[in-house]
């Protein structure tokens, strides 16, 4: 007998600009049973009005958010800036996940040192990573 398991996060959130890298990190997301949906933009800014649109309505927010740094007009580090002002149970609520294929030294720690940043990730994601995050 073949039991459906349930995905370990309802709604999980990809900001990426590289469409290639999107595809990626959700077939990963629901190829490993993370995510039962996945919200995907590739622009910052829109993924910024989505959460700021549904700030009070938990329901409707992803609890965990993978951003990538470098995007055309707002960054990664831009977005948590923009992430950083939106309110506490949201914070508290949504787990951001800096992945980059960034190796720049200074960039790993201005995103591990940002408070709203759980943990920095290279892309591509990876079945064990998914795995280690509770």
């Amino acid at each position: 007998m073949i039991t459906e398991q349930t995905p370990k996060f309802d709604k999980v959130m990809i900001i990426d600009d590289n469409i290639i890298d999107i595809y990626i990190t959700s077939r990963m997301i629901t190829k490993n049973n993370f995510g039962k949906s996945v919200l995907q933009y590739t622009a910052a800014q829109e993924a910024l009005k989505y959460l700021e649109d549904n700030q009070h309505d938990i329901s409707e927010l992803p609890q965990i958010i993978f951003v990538d740094i470098y995007m055309p007009l707002m960054s990664g580090f831009e977005f948590l800036e923009e992430f950083d002002k939106l309110s506490d149970s949201l914070k508290n609520y949504c787990k951001v996940y800096i992945i980059s294929s960034t190796i720049d030294s200074e960039d790993i720690a201005r995103s591990n040192n940002n408070t709203n940043v759980v943990s920095f990730h290279v892309k591509p994601i990876s079945k064990e990573f998914l795995e280690r995050i509770i």
